[in-house]
């Protein structure tokens, strides 16, 4: 699971600020969201490595009702009710998620969560669609909690993934043509010549550039894909669909 791994990498390496003035808020309003919507609200502390669940009503449905922690920013009773594929898809749209805010100022992430929909195998291994709606809580620069509620999929959602402005009411889908503007065609071409070994003067010989021109493209990939090297760069962007 190439999506989980890069995820799981780029949520665990963050620099954390060493106090948490949001925790308490976090983790009550997971509690209210439990209690109001009767769904399965999970917050996990990326920091501290671990999640807690709260399991309203909704949890009988899918045969969670006695999940209450995890130590793990993963919840793998939730993961073992989809199949692997169903699994692959969650990620994708998680990471590309983390990719959408991670390009914008810490202080707008707020404005925006994810909206997916999710096959479950349920109580007696009868198939439940569920919608799941992610929200990431910051803590300076760093992104602190994952707050996930689980609940039924409303009639009529149709859409597989999506980020929703919560301010605006907009939704843009996610897919692979939402993340091939981040990169110019260009850049690209760069990224996987950087990939297969290439050289900066050798990139810049068989594309016809100076090689000044090629280190400010480089520099362009990192900083749009919010990699630390061209490595990673590469692994993010063959991840994300770019490649």
């Amino acid at each position: 699971m190439k999506c989980f791994r890069e995820l799981d990498r780029l949520l665990k390496e963050q620099d954390f600020s060493p106090v948490s003035p949001v925790e308490s808020d976090a983790f009550a309003y997971a509690r209210a969201m439990a209690q109001v919507e009767n769904v399965v609200a999970v917050v996990s502390d990326l920091r501290g490595g671990s999640s807690r669940i709260y399991a309203g009503a909704f949890a009988g449905v899918i045969g969670l009702e006695d999940y209450s922690e995890e130590s793990s920013i993963w919840e793998k009773k939730i993961l073992s009710k989809m199949n692997a594929a169903e699994q692959e898809e969650k990620f994708l749209a998680e990471l590309r998620f983390l990719n959408y805010i991670r390009r914008m100022p810490s202080r707008r992430r707020r404005n925006y969560y994810l909206v997916s929909r999710l096959r479950f195998n349920g109580r007696a291994g009868v198939a439940t669609d569920v919608l799941h709606r992610m929200y990431y809580i910051s803590e300076g620069d760093s992104i602190r909690f994952a707050v996930c509620l689980y609940g039924p999929l409303p009639p009529g959602f149709k859409v597989r993934s999506a980020v929703v402005n919560s301010v605006t009411g907009t939704m843009e889908e996610l897919g692979n043509a939402g993340n091939s503007d981040m990169l110019s065609r260009r850049e690209r071409q760069i990224l996987l010549l950087i990939g297969s070994g290439s050289t900066t003067a050798s990139i810049a010989a068989e594309l016809g550039i100076s090689p000044h021109t090629v280190s400010r493209h480089r520099q362009n990939i990192l900083s749009r894909l919010r990699a630390k090297n061209s490595h990673e760069a590469l692994r993010t962007a063959v991840s994300l669909g770019i490649l």
